[in-house]
């Protein structure tokens, strides 16, 4: 049966490897551990025994990008799904869940944190749940790289549903994690499934380089296909999209600060080919279903291995010869070591920012416990002078030592974007004079990245300058839209700041400091093992990412630049007349230019073949034409 649903749904005649034993044990009702890598074919594990069998799939999952393009894949397989996210109304809720309920629907997305609403424990104790799909359950983990506390609710969850079965999925995860993630899920004699980590038809490198723009434009122009280039930094996702597409590529950028349909756009002019290069933040890719991409390129290195094999995965998903390249200077070395002391300020600044809550919605010390307060982050720094990133981070950890919960909304502010230039920008300014001093106001307080991105603002904020109300500064920016002059998206709902225990004295703040340290001593190994493997210039970088997930083996890639570089050692070099000889070869059927020549040569002989174009130069057997090819004299 789950060969003929493979074949209806899919169009696959055979499953891929461990994906028959997974859904067999599915069926058989027990909780399995699924360790695949990117591209591994993850979600069938859990889309098949769940269309083999009555009732609906709950699939909880981080990320709204994944929970749509699952659900939009699944609907035009004709299969009924649908997902519960931030964007939508307390209607449309009430009527996915009543779908549910009454049997029209087959796969549920959720968000972790939807888990504990009135509305969905309630509903789901009606549901003929089959059963319980993690998605990325290494987020579970307080060990693994993408820790969310929110995880954490699952197994208190599973009570409401005791009979269910509970599949976890990760694409990455070590011995610690793999044990963290069954004992956090409370799971029940789990079966565990775990692929080799090795991927034979992709090729990794790590490059020391200071000039990352051409070292770029190098792998792009000899790899043909699809490409992602990963950075960390909104901003540089636009400028290296436009430089790029300067040097006749075409790209786009995309990070998590765009509007969603600014988003979808971007993605499926990619999919489509209709854009070859994504340049891009970590937000891309996650959950994206195209197997072609050629290349992925690491520009700004990841904090983790965990986090660069799944991005780098996403390279070669239809086992075609593929590369992985990661670029790196010692400055992104030791910003990797920075970000991880900016992760954990000191116990001070917790017990400072702790006290300031306390202070700004004026809670006596013992009250508070599960008490909401609206929260906007830029005006609570502002009250108390407090600086914003490490009052970000501060936060962030006070919610995992379970003090505080900070809903959806925190990450999801309003944003605005103005989209004209300055010219006719001062132009509109003439024209409509009242709005000018709040126009100025905005460059004053956001500066100049109004004119290049989305930026997240606080009408608040805006409000306690402009000497206005929160709901005048929505109108006047609601007016600016309107008008043309910028792009206003507004905030959904309000951000909201829980305190989950009664309140205490901030000097007594009870923090686990090992704990924390712990973490910090974890997160600080991850980036050492970064710097370990691109730094490495002898070992299979295949081996060392086997190593790193405890899958020890004495096999080699053959194809990683390490690799290659040990057999071109092993291998006599070709000699300079033989490099002469192909390329009056080449160039004897027509003019070529000198990268279509050097790419001819493959990335072991590129060098040599730079070296022998230069000589043949000189002694001017070859020629430029005007158009910037080579020819023979």
């Amino acid at each position: 049966m789950i060969h003929e649903i493979l074949k209806k749904y899919w169009q696959y005649d055979a499953f891929r490897p461990l994906q028959e034993d997974i859904i067999q044990s599915v069926l058989a009702g027990r909780d399995t551990l699924v360790l695949l890598p990117t591209g591994g074919g993850k979600s069938l594990c859990f889309q098949v025994p769940t269309l083999a069998q009555k009732g609906v799939c709950l699939v909880i999952t981080p990320l709204i990008a994944l929970m749509k393009d699952q659900v939009e894949q699944l609907r035009r397989r004709g299969v009924r799904a649908a997902a519960i996210h931030s964007g939508m109304n307390w209607h449309e809720i009430d009527i996915t869940l009543d779908n549910c309920i009454h049997g029209t629907t087959k796969f549920l997305y959720v968000s972790p944190e939807r888990l504990r609403t009135d509305i969905f424990m309630e509903r789901v104790k009606l549901m003929d749940v089959c059963l319980l799909a993690i998605d990325e359950a290494h987020c579970i983990s307080q060990w693994g790289y993408d820790f969310r506390p929110s995880y954490l609710q699952i197994a208190e969850f599973r009570k409401l549903i005791p009979t269910v079965p509970v599949i976890a999925l990760t694409a990455s995860a070590t011995e610690p994690v793999k044990h963290d993630i069954c004992e956090k899920l409370e799971m029940r004699d789990p079966r565990v499934f775990q692929a080799t980590f090795a991927r034979p038809n992709l090729s990794y490198s790590a490059f020391y380089e200071e000039n990352k723009d051409a070292r770029l434009l190098k792998i792009l122009q000899n790899v043909p296909g699809s490409a992602i280039v990963y950075v960390r930094n909104r901003r540089r996702t636009q400028e290296i999209a436009q430089w790029l597409s300067r040097q006749g590529i075409r790209a786009e950028f995309y990070h998590a600060g765009l509007p969603n349909k600014q988003r979808t756009d971007k993605q499926e002019a990619w999919i489509h080919n209709r854009v070859r290069v994504m340049v891009a933040t970590n937000a891309f890719g996650m959950g994206i279903d195209k197997p072609d991409v050629r290349v992925v390129v690491h520009i700004d290195l990841p904090d983790s291995l965990e986090a660069y094999y799944q991005e780098a995965g996403r390279a070669g998903r239809d086992g075609l010869k593929a590369y992985a390249v990661a670029l790196y200077s010692q400055k992104d070395l030791l910003e990797l070591q920075r970000n991880i002391t900016q992760k954990y300020p000191p116990v001070q600044t917790l017990r400072r920012t702790y006290q300031a809550l306390a202070n700004y919605y004026k809670i006596p010390v013992g009250g508070g416990e599960f008490e909401r307060f609206d929260f906007d982050l830029q005006e609570f720094t502002a009250t108390f002078g407090l600086p914003l990133s490490e009052t970000h981070y501060a936060l962030k950890l006070l919610e995992e030592e379970g003090f505080i919960q900070l809903t959806e909304a925190y990450n999801s502010s309003s944003k605005i974007h103005i989209v004209v230039d300055n010219r006719t920008l001062y132009d509109l300014q003439l024209k409509n004079p009242q709005f000018d001093g709040f126009l100025k106001l905005l460059l004053r307080m956001y500066g100049g990245e109004l004119f290049t991105q989305f930026v997240h603002i606080s009408e608040t904020a805006i409000g306690q300058k402009h000497y206005a109300m929160e709901a005048d500064v929505v109108k006047v920016l609601q007016s600016l839209h309107d008008l043309g002059m910028l792009v206003y998206d507004k905030q959904r709902t309000k951000p909201q700041l829980i305190f989950l225990t009664p309140r205490f004295d901030a000097n007594m703040l009870p923090i686990n400091q090992l704990e924390v340290e712990a973490k910090q001593a974890t997160d600080t190994q991850r980036v050492e093992a970064v710097a370990k493997y691109v730094a490495h210039q002898k070992r299979c970088r295949t081996q060392l990412l086997q190593n790193y997930f405890g899958e020890n083996t004495d096999n080699e890639c053959g194809i990683c630049d390490n690799c290659l570089n040990e057999k071109k050692k092993e291998q006599p070099r070709p000699s300079h007349t033989t490099f002469r000889k192909d390329i009056v070869k080449l160039l004897a059927f027509s003019p070529l230019t000198p990268q279509q020549i050097v790419a001819s040569f493959g990335m072991m002989h590129q060098q040599a073949a730079i070296d022998t174009l230069k000589a043949m130069l000189e002694d001017e057997t070859i020629e430029y034409e005007e158009e910037g090819r080579l020819k023979l004299r």
